[in-house]
């Protein structure tokens, strides 16, 4: 592995004439014709308050939509990949999705995309996201889909916080940015689905908690969706290996392989960034070209197979995050049929939950299934709270669980 230094592949350029037409458009002040307009925004309800205007333009309504909504701020808390860490340098998803952003803003101002619709997906495209990253979503899905049938995943769910739980009237085209952008389904090119309504968005996310398959064949309906997607990739692989470097789960950037992308942090989101604007430029579609794409792929699985195998450490016998998912989601559902207002369930979500929302009354919320309030409310823990939770609702229990500080 790792036969070709991290230092001997260079930053790559953008084509001399890609690079040229970049700046005749520029200067003309011309967007790509694939640029998704804001006078055409879609939202559930045409309220005169959410209409653009010149100081706030249609997808900058979104923006400050997203940031202000409760959930937001619970991204500083959320395991991006390492749980179970007492280190302030280790990326959290607030990061993540700011770094999305930024790399996705960037690809999207070379191609002349809509940059406020980018910003909008990239910053609300993990709200719904669990606690312990991905190994809490696959322990969350787990324990309901063994009562439900149904699926748990954090795009669908980021749909459901944004649309449902603290309904803003967010556009269409965010919405369908968010739950298209699970970037763990790698294509070369990406081009534009067709969910244009909110009767097929709706439908779409159904099918998704139906049948977990359905995710692989979503497709964003915008470029600028297309552009989050990737760039939700490029924005997770180098800084994942930095993390792992820090956390002494790598020994060093070359164990990885690459010849065209690079193996760390820098070189990536410039060879990526480069490779996707030489290769969509002027195009209806977002496309790698087949070399780089090659080697993306053979950087996420290495990625799995030396960093995300461990899961934040969540590999290690000591720690029972699966068991305590199931214990205090069975508590809450408990909890929930039994009327138990005293239950945290009640008094820090369903009642919080009607104060907050704006839209949603707490006695309107029960009347929802009760699994579907228990995800709600797990789902929306940062890795502190639920462990607080659990210790609160079953003292002297036995379940240790290690923190890794920074002497690791």
């Amino acid at each position: 592995m790792g036969e070709m230094r991290n230092s001997e592949i260079p930053y790559l350029s953008l084509e001399p004439e890609v690079e040229a037409s970049i700046l005749r458009d520029r200067q003309a002040g011309a967007l790509s014709p694939s640029a998704f307009d804001d006078d055409a925004v879609t939202r559930r309800e045409d309220l005169p308050h959410d209409r653009a205007t010149l100081a706030r333009p249609a997808f900058v309504r979104d923006i400050e939509k997203i940031v202000n909504v409760p959930a937001y701020n619970r991204y500083a808390g959320k395991t991006q990949v390492f749980s179970f860490v007492n280190n302030d340098d280790i990326t959290r998803r607030g990061l993540h999705v700011q770094l999305v952003a930024r790399v996705a803003k960037g690809i999207g101002r070379l191609l002349g995309l809509n940059v406020d619709l980018i910003e909008a997906i990239a910053l609300g495209h993990d709200v719904g996201h669990t606690p312990f990253g991905h190994a809490g979503e696959r322990f969350l899905s787990k324990c309901y889909h063994e009562r439900t049938g149904r699926y748990f995943n954090h795009n669908v769910h980021s749909v459901r916080v944004l649309d449902q739980l603290y309904p803003r009237n967010i556009s269409l085209q965010t919405l369908d940015g968010v739950l298209s952008h699970n970037g763990e389904f790698c294509c070369q090119t990406l081009s534009r689905g067709s969910v244009h309504d909110f009767e097929t968005l709706d439908a779409t996310v159904e099918q998704c908690i139906a049948d977990e398959g359905t995710i692989a064949t979503l497709r964003p309906s915008t470029l600028e969706g297309a552009v989050v997607r990737v760039s939700d990739m490029i924005a997770y692989v180098g800084k994942d290996r930095a993390d792992a470097l820090a956390m002494g789960v790598i020994d060093s950037i070359d164990v990885f392989d690459s010849t065209v992308i690079g193996k760390d942090n820098a070189r990536i989101i410039n060879n990526m960034t480069i490779d996707i604007v030489n290769n969509s430029y002027g195009q209806d579609r977002i496309a790698m070209s087949p070399e780089a794409f090659a080697d993306l792929k053979l950087a996420k699985r290495q990625n799995y197979e030396m960093i995300y195998a461990k899961e934040g450490m969540l590999d290690d016998a000591s720690n029972y995050v699966d068991e305590m998912f199931e214990e205090l989601y069975d508590k809450l559902l408990s909890d929930i049929a039994a009327g138990d207002e005293d239950s945290p369930i009640f008094r820090h979500h369903i009642r919080k939950l009607g104060t907050i929302s704006h839209s949603v009354s707490a006695i309107d919320y029960l009347s929802e299934e009760p699994n579907q309030i228990v995800v709600d409310y797990i789902s929306s823990m940062t890795d502190d709270y639920f462990m607080s939770l659990y210790q609160r609702l079953f003292p002297g229990h036995e379940k240790e669980i290690r923190m890794r500080g920074y002497s690791v």
